[in-house]
């Protein structure tokens, strides 16, 4: 079974976050990593917070979590690539390949998304193993953050079973 840890990269809407945790608690997410100015499902004070938990519909308690300020982030991505995980980012980058490009022998990973306008940073991209993205057929040149985390997870964590 594939083991798989999100991070959520400075997103803003706690709509999208939210509807992430629902969408990664389903497809097996076995933890989200949370970093800088993406919203937690509580407040600073340690209360749920209802407008997290209004789309989430639970979900937030029923995946580990953690959050993770931006100056302990390239840590982080260090002590999971010690521990044997493949970073992935994914986001439109010259040197990114298509996300059905993912190897199929691929075990334990951390998919990195990035915030709504800004995407991944530049420096997490140059920490990570293997940058990813969507191709786009149509006009647009990319979709919600949290509708591509759907497509990205469902590839790597079902699609390639």
């Amino acid at each position: 079974m594939k083991t798989c840890i999100l991070i959520l990269e400075n997103l803003r809407s706690v709509e999208n976050t939210a509807s992430i945790f629902r969408t990664a608690e389903g497809l097996g997410v076995s933890k989200i990593i949370l970093v800088g100015t993406t919203p937690a499902p509580i407040d600073r004070f340690g209360r749920k917070r209802a407008d997290f938990a209004k789309v989430s519909l639970g979900s937030e308690d029923m995946i580990e979590w953690s959050y993770v300020g931006q100056e302990n982030f390239q840590l982080t991505i260090s002590n999971l690539q010690k521990e044997g995980f493949k970073i992935i980012a994914l986001e439109q980058d010259r040197n990114s390949n298509p996300l059905q490009a993912v190897s199929s022998k691929l075990q334990a990973f951390a998919l990195i998304v990035g915030s709504e306008v800004e995407g991944v940073s530049r420096g997490t991209l140059d920490m990570c193993d293997e940058i990813l993205e969507i191709p786009m057929r149509g006009k647009k040149e990319s979709l919600n953050v949290s509708v591509s985390t759907g497509i990205a997870l469902y590839m790597l964590l079902l699609n390639h079973a």
